[in-house]
């Protein structure tokens, strides 16, 4: 299974329409996560023409993300793997831990807010920031992940830059 990873597309102001980069690895696609900060649901709407679309709301999302289907933290199995999704994971000490208390039945968790692409594996879970396709802030590159997934096992992550 394949899955693309975004986070804080920011729309209108920073996410116009889907970048043709971003779409290129969208038609790939047989799952998207978005890790919040949407901003409109028209975003969703739009990733959805490629593929089913699992979100959780950002501190910059308004009630039409949440009722287009963002909650706030989301547990999900895809292709036998336990992925947990929040938009903000707090401060980076301690992430890991935090994250494994908070989702302890989680083989993964997705997160976004900080817009800075991070993939880090503990003994007991890993965590993946795609970072952000549209606002790269001090980033080098706007960024988004692939996830390879097979038989409840993580293949490979990837962070990809797109600009």
């Amino acid at each position: 299974m394949r899955v693309v990873v975004l986070s804080d597309t920011h729309a209108p102001r920073h996410w116009k329409s889907c970048p043709p980069r971003v779409a290129e690895h969208l038609a790939k696609a047989d799952v998207i996560l978005h890790a919040g900060d949407v901003c409109v649901p028209s975003v969703l709407d739009e990733l959805a023409e490629f593929a089913p679309v699992h979100v959780v709301a950002g501190n910059n999302d308004g009630p039409e993300v949440s009722a287009w289907g963002a909650p706030e933290t989301l547990e999900l199995t895809l292709a036998g793997l336990k992925i947990a999704m929040i938009h903000d994971s707090g401060q980076k000490d301690g992430r890991l831990a935090r994250m494994h208390r908070r989702f302890p039945n989680a083989d993964l968790v997705v997160y976004g807010h900080s817009h800075i692409p991070m993939d880090i594996e503990g003994p007991d879970l890993r965590i993946f920031n795609p970072g952000s396709p549209t606002d790269r802030r001090r980033q080098p590159h706007g960024t988004i992940g692939e996830l390879d997934i097979e038989d409840g096992r993580l293949l490979d992550a990837r962070i990809i830059p797109v600009t």
